[in-house]
């Protein structure tokens, strides 16, 4: 059982336009990379055996955190407001 932690707060969801189309270019591209590692993982799995394969174990972790990824940016997109402009009366 684990250790009950508070909610964090949330992240502001306020994105500018460059930042926007940065987060969606990200996506994308690991759209790609993804393609690319599940051809590597089919080809270590036809290695054999796969508990002493370490290609197969790198690239097993590394699709995971690849799908981590596609999820939270494909979570957090939608979610986002895209400001055009500055608020009035902030003083940065």
């Amino acid at each position: 059982m684990g250790r009950w932690r508070a909610a964090t707060p949330g992240s502001s969801p306020y994105i500018t336009p460059e930042g926007y189309r940065s987060l969606q270019q990200e996506l994308d591209g690991i759209w790609l990379r993804r393609r690319d590692v599940v051809t590597a993982l089919a080809a270590a799995a036809a290695e054999g055996d796969r508990s002493e394969n370490a290609e197969y174990i790198y690239r097993k972790k590394e699709l995971g955190g690849l799908d981590r990824r596609i999820r939270y940016l494909q979570k957090r997109l939608p979610a986002l407001t895209v400001v055009r402009e500055r608020p009035k009366g902030d003083a940065v």
